[in-house]
């Protein structure tokens, strides 16, 4: 599987931080194992206030988002993390919906909310990897296979 580039030696993704907005324990404990045995660094959200808050405070290259929140879901969070860009003339960062809802329709909202791709739950480790590869690759390059 592809991983992004600029590995170090510890096994971390160089320059690549994911923000994981993830209100529930269950899902938090799964993405983040993942994400830690991937090799990115990370930082949790546990809602969306809590995500813009962090967006603010530190620059990241991918978030993950999921879409049912108790404060505000993952499409509005989403709509405003793209108006701040806008506003404040920051670049984009891709941003990937995390969503138990796997409905026809419900990828093309994601997508119109401005959301960059779309991942199920409960969350495949092989598919997330690709995901995260596919879209930190878009940022910094793909590495060869380990």
């Amino acid at each position: 599987m592809a991983q992004p580039a600029v590995q170090t030696s510890g096994g971390k993704h160089s320059k690549i931080k994911v923000l994981l907005v993830e209100d529930y324990g269950a899902n938090i404990l799964v993405a983040t194992h993942l994400l830690e045995h991937f090799g990115y660094d990370y930082e949790v959200a546990k809602n969306s206030h809590e995500a813009l808050g962090k967006l603010k405070e530190s620059d990241f290259s991918l978030i993950l988002m999921d879409i049912q929140m108790e404060d505000r879901d993952g499409l509005e969070t989403t709509r405003i993390i793209r108006e701040m860009e806008t506003k404040h003339g920051k670049a984009r960062i891709p941003i990937i919906a995390m969503t138990a809802h796997a409905l026809a329709g419900d990828k093309q909202k994601c997508l119109q909310a401005g959301m960059d791709g779309y991942i199920t739950k409960p969350v495949d480790a092989e598919t997330l990897q690709n995901t995260l590869a596919q879209f930190a690759g878009n940022k910094m390059g793909i590495m060869e296979p380990r």
